[in-house]
């Protein structure tokens, strides 16, 4: 073979090589596009994701609040205000509640008193039923639940309680040593101990 064949023969090998290589690059562009594509797509999911999440946050806030602001408006003279807070720990979203009054944000569990704490609860045991999807059956039971409230709150408690089971459509079932607390109830069952044996009476 001359040199002159030689040289056509690798011409013609690096002519087929060029077109292999430029049919990947137009291939791997088109990779590109799709990427691309596919990216912004993704940034405009995240986009809707993290609205979303900071709406359902919003709604949540409000809902808690709202519904704990209102129990202890109820029952206190001077309440305190529920706040609920989203913040970021961890890469993960938390939620930090707070007592506020006058502007000031108060920690529940160490300043606030025990019956603030136990009407809080039981207004956010309320909240957190009304938001499951779907609810389970309107029937809370609670065992000595405002047992930290002093006895001269007891009865707007028990108007509040009162109130929330005819607005919500729940039957709370309680189970308290405060004759007071069960003033509002529709039925009410006593339970003694006589020689060890239980005995229940209604009023």
């Amino acid at each position: 073979m001359s040199r002159i064949q030689t040289l056509r023969t690798r011409i013609d090998q690096e002519k087929g090589r060029k077109i292999q290589i430029e049919s990947e690059i137009e291939s791997l562009q088109e990779r590109v596009k799709q990427t691309g594509r596919e990216l912004k797509k993704c940034e405009q999911a995240r986009e809707i994701i993290r609205e979303v999440g900071i709406k359902t946050q919003e709604q949540l806030s409000f809902h808690i609040g709202d519904i704990t602001s209102l129990a202890l408006e109820a029952v206190f003279p001077n309440p305190y205000e529920l706040i609920a807070e989203f913040v970021q720990r961890r890469n993960k979203t938390e939620c930090d509640l707070y007592f506020v009054r006058e502007g000031e944000k108060v920690d529940p569990i160490s300043a606030s008193g025990g019956g603030a704490v136990d009407v809080a609860s039981f207004a956010l045991r309320i909240a957190a039923w009304s938001m499951q999807m779907p609810k389970t059956r309107n029937v809370i039971i609670l065992d000595e639940p405002l047992r930290f409230l002093s006895e001269d709150l007891q009865e707007k408690a028990s108007m509040m309680i009162k109130e929330l089971s005819d607005r919500l459509g729940i039957q709370f079932i309680l189970i308290t040593h405060e004759p007071t607390l069960a003033e509002h109830a529709d039925k009410v069952f006593k339970v003694r101990l006589r020689k060890g044996v239980s005995k229940i009476s209604t009023e």
